[in-house]
């Protein structure tokens, strides 16, 4: 059973698609605990968003680099601070995705959470794809 069952866990571990959706659940929960959170604080919404976001950005680029990317970091300073900025830079379209959906689902009268959930999806898809084809390509 194991002769089977360990090839196909380390199969699964070579897929960056994967460790990419293991990284960015991770982020999430930075993220939507700090959105929950200060939403039940009184925080408006968008505020409590951009909030949780910034942190989850943080979360995700410790995570990507540690887990996902690991061949594509860059080892030389400069390189590397490049790549931070790019990465930033693409966490800012998700932020500015996430922030224009919430904002314009509330404006709508659309549960907050709601909104979120569906800026959580154009955001790992618009994150994804600048990630892999610009940031660490």
């Amino acid at each position: 059973m194991t002769g089977v069952i360990l090839p196909m866990i380390d199969r699964l571990r070579r897929i960056m698609l994967l460790r990419y959706l293991l990284a960015s659940v991770g982020a999430l929960a930075v993220d939507m605990g700090t959105f929950l959170a200060l939403l039940g604080m009184g925080v408006l919404p968008v505020m409590a968003s951009a909030t949780g976001y910034s942190l989850g950005i943080v979360a995700h680029w410790l995570l990507s680099s540690r887990a996902v990317f690991t061949g594509s970091v860059a080892a030389e300073r400069a390189a590397r601070t490049r790549q931070k900025a790019l990465f930033v830079g693409s966490a800012l379209v998700g932020l500015a995705l996430t922030t224009l959906i919430v904002g314009l689902g509330s404006a709508l009268g659309l549960d907050s959470r709601l909104a979120k959930l569906i800026a959580i999806a154009a955001s790992f898809t618009a994150t994804w794809l600048l990630r892999k084809r610009v940031v660490f390509q």
